[in-house]
């Protein structure tokens, strides 16, 4: 998005589009590399912490031994002596009140951390080139809904300005100040035990002024505008151009802090003036656009189709469910689910005219039963009762078991 527009508009101190306009520093579009930035600013961070540690006798200020084994009590040191509360309570362990803590801290930890030159620089980059998209500004929570342009550039005049009154009036003037009153609005008492150690109350960021003259009054005229930081073009600090490690801070440029970064961070052609031979990073890829690429018919034109043969597995029916499962397992099952939609329809005709219905199953087997027959005489009967049924037109004319018999099939 930032390589799209080569030339930024330069704005003056009262607010106004001039005739001037300045090409944009190659910086801005170095890849935007959040991970590296996370990885940078993580490590810098520890750099301004303070050692600390616990006096070296905490916790084992007594003579306290362990009573032993046998009196039915843990074998913690106990402190000796008696007539007080103190007397016999555990001691030294990090479970015990008064003890010590468990592996206590050291002023000899450590506490800082070095992070290669590249890296850092890198990180810079991508940070600068966040601050020139809109989108990533906007997802970082400030407000630039009247900023006439990202990057902003002021006139040089800007950085003569000493009074906070001036300062305010260009934030107005430029469309900025709504993001300075989001961040005095911000401002909360801190929770936790950092607002007893001078540090109680915290506030959102507001814009960053960048500005290029080494020993400029402007920030004496920002420095009292709650979340407004101020920083020099050649000490650019990551902690501030990506504060808590989030890309897309706000930034409003001097013109001349503007111009100054080709000769800072080189350009793809140019080496860096002020860092030896180092040139700004850049894609791989001049179009990042991959699925465009790949859809393209100058490579699809040329691609060999992938020919995959596709097998489906076979999906497990239940044959107690599913009829035809049951009938590739037991070709005998679409008789006796005919038999039974037959019975079934019969049986509540015969109740519809007051009678009852006996299948014929029923009535072969009742007979049997009534004359005492014996076991063949018995399997007799149901080998005919099967092929009378089998036999038995009315099956394939009944209606029901016809319109079943299609949605099998």
């Amino acid at each position: 998005m930032a390589a799209s527009r080569p030339l930024v508009t330069v704005y003056s101190s009262e607010g106004e589009k001039t005739s001037e306009q300045v090409p944009l520093p190659h910086v801005f579009v170095t890849p935007i590399r959040p991970d590296i930035v996370h990885f940078v600013h993580y490590n810098l961070a520890k750099n301004k912490r303070t050692p600390y540690a616990v006096s070296k006798k905490a916790g084992h200020q007594t003579s306290a031994e362990s009573w032993g084994t046998g009196r039915a009590v843990s074998r913690i040191p106990r402190v000796p002596g008696g007539g007080t509360h103190r007397a016999g309570q555990g001691a030294f362990g990090n479970m015990c009140r008064g003890g010590r803590m468990f592996a206590p801290t050291k002023i000899w930890r450590r506490w800082h951390r070095k992070v290669n030159l590249n890296q850092k620089r890198y990180a810079v980059c991508s940070a600068l080139a966040a601050s020139a998209l809109p989108a990533l500004i906007l997802a970082r929570g400030h407000i630039i809904d009247e900023v006439p342009e990202v990057p902003l550039i002021v006139s040089d005049d800007a950085e003569g300005l000493e009074k906070t009154s001036q300062a305010v009036k260009l934030l107005k003037k430029i469309g900025a100040y709504a993001d300075v009153e989001k961040a005095k609005a911000s401002r909360k008492i801190r929770a936790g035990k950092g607002k007893m150690r001078n540090r109680r109350y915290v506030n959102r960021k507001g814009p960053l002024i960048v500005y290029g003259s080494e020993g400029s009054k402007i920030a004496l005229a920002f420095r009292n505008l709650t979340g407004v930081d101020t920083l020099n073009v050649t000490r650019l600090n990551l902690l501030k151009l990506a504060p808590g490690s989030h890309l897309g801070r706000f930034i409003i440029w001097t013109k001349s802090a503007f111009e100054k970064l080709d000769a800072l961070y080189g350009t793809r052609d140019k080496p860096s003036e002020m860092k030896k031979n180092y040139v700004p990073p850049r894609s791989m890829m001049a179009n990042s656009d991959l699925a465009r690429l790949i859809n393209s018919d100058e490579i699809q034109s040329i691609v060999k189709p992938i020919k995959r043969d596709v097998k489906r597995r076979v999906l497990k029916k239940n044959p107690l469910k599913n009829i035809g499962m049951m009938m590739k397992l037991n070709p005998y099952a679409r008789t006796a689910r005919r038999v039974r939609l037959l019975d079934l329809e019969r049986k509540k005709a015969a109740k519809a005219a007051g009678k009852v219905y006996k299948s014929m199953e029923e009535k072969e087997f009742s007979k049997l039963a009534s004359t005492g027959a014996t076991k063949k005489e018995i399997q007799k009967a149901g080998k005919r009762y099967y092929r009378q049924m089998v036999s038995d037109s009315d099956y394939l004319e009944h209606e029901s078991f016809s319109k079943w018999l299609g949605m099998s099939q």
